[in-house]
């Protein structure tokens, strides 16, 4: 259940991305960041949020933040998205469920009568001084950039 909320410092985080490089909150310490999560690479709204952010990258780039994108998928399947995708940003690989639990991303939900444990599609936005500016729990995953816009500005 997520329990963060707008004004809560980000919890601190890291992980493998796509490349097998540690990245997390420590480099991005005075920095401006997207942080999202979703459930599942290669998948249609996985994949229509992922592209919606990239075609907004430099949007985001010259707001100066970071974009980066977490799921429980393995490394390898990040870097097969990122590639079939272009996606210009980190994706971390949160296979032990560290991050997601970090932030309160991991619970039940439930599909077609079938109970299960999987990620509650988020969006973080947290600020330079590592607070959240901004959560969203109902991602428009086709116009994702637009939602954040209109509550930013």
């Amino acid at each position: 259940m997520i329990t963060l909320k707008k004004g809560d410092k980000a919890p601190s985080f890291s992980g493998k991305n796509q490349n097998d490089e540690l990245i997390g909150s420590e480099m991005l310490a005075g920095k401006k960041y997207i942080l999202y999560f979703y459930p599942k690479d290669s998948t249609p709204g996985c994949t229509a949020e992922a592209c919606d952010l990239r075609d907004n990258y430099n949007f985001w780039m010259k707001r100066g933040y970071t974009i980066i994108g977490v799921s429980t998928d393995s490394v390898a399947s990040h870097k097969k998205f990122i590639e079939k995708n272009s996606l210009p940003f980190d994706l971390i690989s949160d296979s032990d469920k560290v991050i997601v639990n970090a932030f309160g991303v991991w619970d039940k939900k439930k599909m077609a009568g079938r109970e299960y444990y999987g990620i509650l599609r988020t969006t973080f936005i947290v600020n330079e001084n590592g607070i959240i500016d901004e959560v969203f729990t109902k991602v428009d995953t086709k116009n994702h950039t637009e939602q954040i816009i209109k509550v930013l500005e």
